[in-house]
């Protein structure tokens, strides 16, 4: 069953000729609960691997490509192709298109001073002035690719909880 086919119909006039048709309403929201994607046991932290998508994943972990919707809606994820993690090529791509060279200074960063000295996320480090001493300076690229690589990190619901899940979401949908 497709993401779509869950939605309510509506009739609309495509072409304004007063000949209404059946369609998906895609402009019904449903938002998953803040504070249900923080229950431990509901999600488990997955890291994507290069070139796996949200069809991909959701054969492996639900047994099912269709429910690549349930995996970018828990990961909040509203633009699947800028949202996902970017493949090698995309990533060059993007980072061409986006800079004219990406190799040039985007900004400069230092430890900070109070709190934590390292993490594997960057979250030590805060921009500084170039003539700062300590400052280092991070490239285009360098800070695209840590944007990137930020977004491999996904929850993936335990899917014994998926059923409820896909019935909930339709059950919202159509109130």
């Amino acid at each position: 069953m497709s993401f779509f086919s869950k939605f309510p119909k509506i009739p609309y006039d495509i072409k304004g000729d007063k000949n209404e048709k059946l369609v998906s309403d895609i402009l019904r929201r449903v938002k998953m609960r803040t504070k249900l994607s923080d229950v431990a046991n509901l999600f488990d932290t997955y890291d994507v691997p290069e070139g796996d998508t949200p069809e991909i994943i959701a054969l492996k972990h639900f047994g099912s490509s269709n429910y690549h919707w349930v995996i970018l809606m828990t990961n909040n994820i509203t633009d699947r192709f800028y949202g996902w993690p970017l493949e090698f090529s995309q990533f060059e791509k993007f980072v061409f298109d986006k800079y004219t060279n990406p190799d040039d200074i985007h900004h400069y960063e230092k430890i900070q001073s109070s709190g934590p000295q390292t993490s594997s996320d960057y979250s030590h480090l805060i921009e500084c002035n170039s003539d700062d001493t300590a400052g280092e300076s991070v490239s285009n690229r360098e800070y695209e690719q840590r944007l990137n690589d930020k977004k491999r990190q996904i929850k993936l619901m335990n899917p014994g909880f998926l059923g409820m899940f896909v019935e909930e979401f339709t059950s919202l949908l159509n109130k």
